[in-house]
């Protein structure tokens, strides 16, 4: 197998990281958790937990392209993808958009972020350190937890977890595509692009679009375009 130096050096970083953070714990597993979809306006926010039980060498060379799921291609995240689900405990949850414009995008991660690790901790059957993704603890997990800034490119686990998530909802929003082609779900996976904030002028919005957050851009274009007709 042919590997870039680099990215092996990288991989083992993260790997490492981990190690040492389960150390200081004093837990038997750690988790990583993450998500996908919080900044676009249509369909749910995905999280994923990860749990590497047996990192050994030949598993961290496999997954030598491992960082950040924004820093990966589409192409290496499709190939990371099923080797993380056949060497890790995992499992990944969405909070819907109904769930969103209920309770907030943020409560809504936690939430998904929360039924993901719950899961993995019944199947391993122990105690786990949980690093979390970003600068917030999960409202509502009473078990071991640590926010990492930045987690998903320090993290084996984080990282593991933000590619399944991403790769879960990207899967999710091409679904959706075919459902509703006209707003370009395939290509901007939610996310308001010019074209999609078209195409909702002319559509309207679906019953995947999370309401509440469509509605705040477009009230926002109405005022920047008042402004522009005031200068």
């Amino acid at each position: 197998m042919t590997t870039n130096k680099h990215a092996e050096h990288i991989n083992f970083e993260l790997f490492n990281f981990d190690r040492e953070q389960l150390k200081k714990s004093k837990c038997n597993l750690l988790i990583g958790t993450d998500e996908a979809g919080r900044g676009p306006a249509v369909g749910p926010v995905f999280a994923a937990a990860v749990c590497f039980k047996n990192a050994d060498e030949k598993l961290i060379l496999e997954l030598e392209k491992l960082n950040d799921s924004k820093r990966v291609s589409e192409k290496n995240r499709l190939e990371l993808y099923p080797v993380i689900k056949e060497n890790a405990v995992y499992s990944v949850q969405m909070a819907d958009e109904n769930m969103i414009d209920r309770i907030n995008i943020l409560n809504a991660t936690f939430e998904a972020m929360k039924n993901a690790c719950m899961s993995v901790v019944r199947e391993v059957q122990t105690t786990c350190m949980v690093l979390v993704d970003g600068n917030h603890s999960i409202r509502g997990y009473e078990f071991p937890q640590k926010s990492v800034i930045k987690g998903d490119s320090k993290s084996a686990s984080i990282a593991a977890a933000s590619i399944l998530a991403k790769v879960e909802r990207d899967n999710y929003m091409i679904k959706l595509d075919e459902e509703y082609p006209e707003y370009g779900w395939k290509s901007n996976k939610g996310y308001l692009s010019e074209a999609h904030i078209e195409a909702v002028k002319k559509y309207g919005i679906t019953k995947y679009h999370r309401k509440k957050f469509v509605q705040n851009i477009l009230d926002n274009a109405k005022v920047e375009q008042q402004k522009l007709k005031l200068v």
